[in-house]
């Protein structure tokens, strides 16, 4: 067996291990579904927040409006996006983590990540560039700050790391007080990830489907 071949194999055994985990089952209103995109030659990684309840229906990633968004700026189509042999998609959260009394999702669940985070990234040696998709990506990566400092200033974190807003339909009010964003990020951000989407041809993991 070749070591793509084994590493394919133990990324596959940790994603069963993943998506039977019951940790926090009594803390997820709507019960544990873990959602991810993952595969051992995988060279972009899209770290995000967590799930909303649309991805939670459906299994899927981004989704939503929010995924619109995202494969916007990223000028890609969700062919693409959901390749999961050129692109991982591994949020803090795994699960849909339920609703703030005031409104807008709950944080990602703290148990999640310190446990399955690490495991998931060395099965994933190929990742080059990683997008840093709203606060609490960035936090858990690069400690507390500003996004909107960290987005203006995306140049300091490349080559590793691009940040990025959160695309909630919040974004859209901000993107247009900051047309810096659409000028200068956007044909950065997708020149950074115009090399690392050569097809590839090694087994992936599928993503989960409903």
């Amino acid at each position: 067996m070749t070591d793509r071949a084994r590493a394919a194999d133990d990324l596959t055994a940790l994603v069963a291990q993943v998506r039977a985990c019951r940790i926090c089952a009594d803390s997820l209103p709507l019960g544990p579904r873990p959602v991810l995109h993952v595969s051992p030659t995988a060279r972009l990684l899209i770290a995000s927040q967590a799930p909303g309840t649309r991805v939670h229906e459906t299994g899927i990633s981004f989704n939503d409006a929010s995924g619109d968004r995202l494969r916007g700026w990223l000028g890609m189509d969700r062919e693409t996006f959901y390749d999961s042999s050129r692109i991982a998609i591994l949020p803090m959260g795994l699960c849909y983590p339920g609703r703030m009394p005031k409104g807008g999702d709950r944080p990602p669940r703290p148990e999640c990540a310190p446990l399955w985070r690490e495991k998931l990234l060395a099965c994933m040696p190929d990742i080059t560039l990683t997008l840093l998709v709203g606060s609490y990506a960035q936090a858990a990566v690069l400690g507390p700050g500003r996004v909107e400092d960290r987005v203006r200033d995306f140049r300091a974190y490349l080559p590793r790391y691009f940040p990025l807003p959160h695309p909630s339909w919040r974004t859209g009010a901000w993107e247009r007080r900051n047309p810096w964003f659409t000028a200068e990020v956007l044909p950065a951000l997708r020149a950074a990830i115009a090399p690392l989407l050569a097809p590839s041809r090694q087994v992936t993991t599928p993503p989960q489907r409903a």
